[in-house]
């Protein structure tokens, strides 16, 4: 994935999505270089958090917020016959090949759904908060999911190898 930098002067949409694409690249380049093991590397106990973690975690985040709650899809949990958004963490079992693509894909997905609605307006009842929330708060969402995430990548991949930046 190609790190565009967002907009300085774009619209709203424009910006959401730029945004959104930049963090998307900015996991992957985190993880970019590594083999599997290092992937799975775990931080600091207790924690069990990984790259490889991330990225399956936040292709379930994906797949959750624009296919079953904007595009209204009734499709199951990529690592979950129980509906545990948690079990993506667990890359223990898991490959660099896998994770990225199923994440690649779900983002493919999401990008479809956002480019195919009329305005950021559209809403979508989101079962867990009992509520409408517009196609605007889930993009806001998921930049602020990834922002958090990729502070954790961050970590982790100084822990790996030292490799610091933004």
């Amino acid at each position: 994935m190609e790190r565009i930098s967002p907009p300085l002067t774009g619209n709203e949409r424009e910006t959401l999505r730029t945004y959104l694409d930049y963090h998307r690249a900015t996991l992957a380049w985190k993880c970019e270089g590594l083999d599997d093991e290092q992937l799975r590397s775990a931080s600091m106990p207790p924690s069990t958090l990984s790259l490889l973690g991330l990225v399956r975690h936040m292709g379930e985040v994906e797949r959750h917020w624009f296919r079953r709650v904007l595009g209204g899809e009734e499709v199951a949990h990529l690592w979950s016959d129980t509906h545990d958004f948690q079990a993506a963490y667990d890359a223990s079992g898991s490959t660099r090949a896998e994770a990225f693509t199923a994440w690649q894909e779900e983002v493919e997905h999401a990008r479809r759904i956002e480019a195919a609605a009329e305005s950021l307006e559209v809403t979508a009842y989101v079962p867990s908060w009992k509520e409408e929330a517009s196609l605007r708060l889930v993009m806001l969402h998921l930049i602020h999911e990834y922002a958090r995430h990729n502070g954790h990548a961050d970590f982790l991949r100084e822990a790996i190898d030292g490799t610091t930046g933004a």
